[in-house]
C-alpha cells in the first residue's frame, strides 16, 4: 500500500495530486500529518505543498468542469473535515482520468461525499446570513461575532458588502480567529488580532464592552428582544421546531437570546 501524507490544506491536495500523476502513480490512502498510518503500508511519500503545481492542477480542473462542480470542489474544502480528503483527492485524480462526466455520476462514492459536504457547507452559510446579528459600536462601525462549524465566513463576504455596502463593518469568526473589515469604501479585507486581549469583545458571547459599545445599541437591542418576546404565540411554541430552524449552538450570539 502506497500512502501519501500531505499538510491538510486545498494546495498540499492539489500538489499531492500533481505528484501521483507525475510519478504514475495511485495512492490507496491520502493522510494528513496527524493521522494514524495503516498497518500494512509498503510506501510512505511526504508531499511537499507547492503553490505552482497546485495552480497548474486547479488550472487543468477549471479547463474540465463546469462552474458548478468547481464550486462544489472548493465549497467542500472550507468544511475542515478530516473525512473529506481521501473523496476528495480521489475525485480529482478521476476528473483527470476519466473525463468531467464523473462529476455527474452520484453512484460514484466519492462523488457523492464530497457532494454532501458541499451541500452542508452551503446549507451552513445561508444559515450564518440569517443568525448574524451586528452591534454599533461608538465610531459608527457595526461589528458581528460568528462561530460556524465550517469556515463559512468566505462565503458569506459578498453577500454584507453587498447589502450593508453604505456602512463599515467586522465580521469576526470567534472560532478561528480572524474576520473580515468593510470601510465603507474599499473591498473587504481580511483580518487578524495580535492575542485575544487585543480584541475589543467576547469571543464568548460576542458582546462589546461598554466603553466601546454606542449608547444607543444598548436600546435597540432591547427593543429587538421586546418584538422578539412580542410576536411569540405561546400556544403555538413548538420547542422542537425552533430548534431545527435555529440550532442552539448559534443562541450564545444572538441578541433575542441573551
Amino acid at each position: 500500500m502506497t500512502v501519501y501524507v500531505f499538510d491538510g490544506t486545498m494546495d498540499g491536495l492539489l500538489s499531492a495530486v500533481f505528484d501521483a500523476f507525475l510519478l504514475k502513480e495511485e495512492p490507496e490512502q491520502l493522510l494528513t500529518g496527524g493521522d494514524v498510518l495503516p498497518l500494512f503500508c509498503e510506501r510512505i511519500y511526504k508531499v511537499t505543498t507547492d503553490a505552482e503545481k497546485a495552480r497548474r492542477v486547479w488550472t487543468g480542473l477549471e479547463k474540465q468542469l463546469p462552474r458548478a462542480a468547481l464550486r462544489i470542489i472548493s465549497t467542500s474544502q472550507l468544511s475542515e473535515l478530516q473525512e473529506l480528503w481521501q473523496p476528495l483527492f480521489m475525485l480529482v485524480c478521476k476528473v483527470f482520468r476519466q473525463g468531467k462526466e464523473v462529476v455527474s455520476n452520484f453512484a460514484d462514492p466519492d462523488v457523492l461525499t464530497v457532494t454532501q459536504i458541499a451541500r452542508r457547507v452551503a446549507h451552513e452559510a445561508h444559515r450564518m446570513m440569517q443568525f448574524v446579528r451586528f452591534q454599533k459600536a461608538k465610531d459608527g462601525t457595526y461589528l458581528a461575532v460568528i462561530s460556524p462549524d465550517h469556515n463559512v465566513l468566505p462565503l458569506i463576504v459578498d453577500h454584507f458588502h453587498d447589502r450593508f455596502n453604505d456602512q463599515p463593518w467586522l465580521i469576526y469568526d470567534a472560532r478561528r480567529h480572524y474576520g473580515y473589515h468593510y470601510d465603507g469604501e474599499s473591498p473587504p479585507i481580511h483580518i487578524t488580532f495580535e492575542n485575544e486581549t487585543s480584541v475589543p469583545f467576547s469571543l464568548a458571547d460576542g458582546k462589546l464592552s461598554d466603553d466601546i459599545l454606542s449608547s444607543d445599541d444598548h436600546l435597540l437591542q432591547d427593543l429587538w428582544r421586546t418584538y422578539f418576546k412580542a410576536i411569540c404565540i405561546r400556544e403555538r411554541l413548538n420547542p422542537r421546531k425552533q430548534l431545527n430552524d435555529m440550532p442552539r449552538r448559534y443562541w450564545k450570539y444572538l441578541t433575542e437570546k441573551q
